[in-house]
């Protein structure tokens, strides 16, 4: 099996590599376990020290790797190199935190009859992590950092349309110092992720990505009684009131909608909008959206960059058709560039019902779904009615409206008057089938630790 790195911009590959023989699987795995029952003994701060010389490196290479992305999946540079800084300020947050969240946690001891109570954090051992293409470095990091900090070592399959960025990845962490097996990136194909979940020496498996994959990952992985984090994509709501800043409103819209040319799992994608104030809305989100225009993602002042393949530029075209078809309004956009290249304009839909995949589905393009309502409850039935719930964004400027929102908005993140984003020191994941489980802050470092009950008498 060949593994080839395509530039979107052009359609050309321009790079191939040979997917490793399953004989080299087997020797990487077994360096995997090796190097976990060295490396969980390691202090932390050893591991403090390198993940710091990471996060240097990370921020002295960011014009290269980010330049690397633009080639594999379109990303414009400039937003690359924030992507890679990014993960720099993740590395150097767990560094600096990861001891104090690691701490020995006391209970009450009297209560339980000992002398000493308490509850300890291990690392399970080796993690094998499957992610996804959109964010190449970040989601990587964003899992990597904390599970290295508490001990354990990683095993990466990324997404077969970013080798080069997986590779850059691993020899970063190498460069740093860390162990060689402590990250090791396997260049394998998706039917064989399988096999490499139910190999016993793997711990634990995190995956990010669709709903499919997540599905059989987490089915292998419930065969062999294994840990596992999922976080499966989103069709996130966001919600304009009358009483909220609309204009705001509708600059802060395109923002989360259009980054990264849509293809972001966190980013606001239907725009359930109050009747009263659903034509500014709308005109100013229309304004914002033909403001972007796609281009060369090598180029510095280039704001939107083209789909990462042919096949999700085609997937996104079909719901663009469909929801026409049914009736609901194309505003802008709507019909791909003439290529070369995946390029796909800003589109936003207004109109849309219940009747159209958009209404539910997750368009992992720059699409926008408008949704009219009535009112506050309406908007709350329409944002929740989808099997995704990953994150969701509501805009109002009453208190009163804002805490109906935040209690019953089903999903994993709520953000008033502000835009979905990922932190270090919030945890980020989802209900539904947006997954489980929790990356980032202290919740994402303990995924990945045993919490061991100690009691003494």
């Amino acid at each position: 099996m060949t593994i080839a790195s395509t530039d979107p911009a052009t359609g050309r590959t321009w790079q191939t590599y040979d997917a490793l023989r399953p004989e080299e699987v087997e020797r990487r795995l077994a360096r995997a376990a090796a190097a976990w029952e060295t490396y969980r003994t390691t202090s932390l701060e050893r591991r403090a020290a390198w993940l710091l010389a990471a996060a240097r490196l990370l921020e002295e290479r960011a014009g290269e790797l980010a330049a690397l992305a633009a080639r594999e999946m379109g990303k414009p540079v400039s937003a690359g190199r924030a992507e890679v800084l990014k993960c720099a300020r993740a590395s150097r947050y767990y560094a600096a935190n990861a001891a104090r969240m690691l701490e020995p946690v006391p209970a009450d001891a009297a209560a339980v009859g000992a002398s000493e109570a308490y509850v300890r954090y291990e690392p399970l051992g080796p993690v094998l992590a499957v992610m996804p293409w959109n964010y190449p470095f970040w989601q990587v990091v964003r899992f990597a950092a904390p599970a290295l900090m508490a001990g354990n070592v990683v095993l990466l399959k990324h997404a077969s349309n970013v080798p080069a960025c997986a590779l850059a990845l691993e020899e970063v962490f190498r460069a740093a110092g860390f162990p060689e097996a402590a990250f090791q990136t396997l260049l394998i194909g998706s039917r064989a992720v399988e096999e490499v979940v139910r190999d016993r020496r793997v711990a634990a498996v995190t995956l990010t990505g669709s709903e499919g994959a997540g599905r059989a990952v987490a089915a292998a992985a419930g065969r062999a009684i294994k840990k596992t984090v999922l976080e499966l994509g989103g069709s996130d709501p966001f919600v304009v009131m009358p009483s909220a800043d609309v204009g705001e409103a509708a600059r802060v819209a395109a923002a989360s909608r259009f980054q990264n040319a849509g293809q972001s799992c966190i980013a606001a994608k239907r725009f359930i909008v109050h009747r009263d104030c659903h034509g500014e809305f709308t005109r100013a989100f229309r304004e914002h959206a033909e403001a972007l225009t796609p281009g060369d993602p090598m180029r510095e002042d280039t704001a939107l960059g083209p789909l990462a393949t042919r096949r999700a530029l085609d997937d996104l075209q079909a719901l663009v058709d469909d929801a026409a078809a049914k009736g609901a309004r194309v505003l802008c956009g709507g019909k791909p560039g003439p290529g070369p290249g995946w390029y796909y304009p800003p589109t936003v839909i207004d109109g849309v019902t219940e009747e159209m995949r958009l209404w539910s589905e997750e368009a992992f393009g720059p699409v926008a779904a408008v949704i009219e309502v009535a009112g506050l409850d309406e908007a709350i039935e329409v944002a929740n009615a989808t099997d995704l719930g990953l994150s969701s964004n509501a805009w109002t400027g009453s208190q009163e409206e804002a805490g109906r929102l935040v209690a019953e908005l089903r999903a994993g993140a709520v953000f008033v008057n502000g835009m979905s984003a990922s932190y270090p020191e919030l945890p980020f994941g989802g209900v539904k089938d947006s997954g489980y489980g929790r990356e980032l802050s202290d919740l994402g470092l303990r995924e990945f630790c045993n919490a061991k009950t100690v009691w003494k008498g």
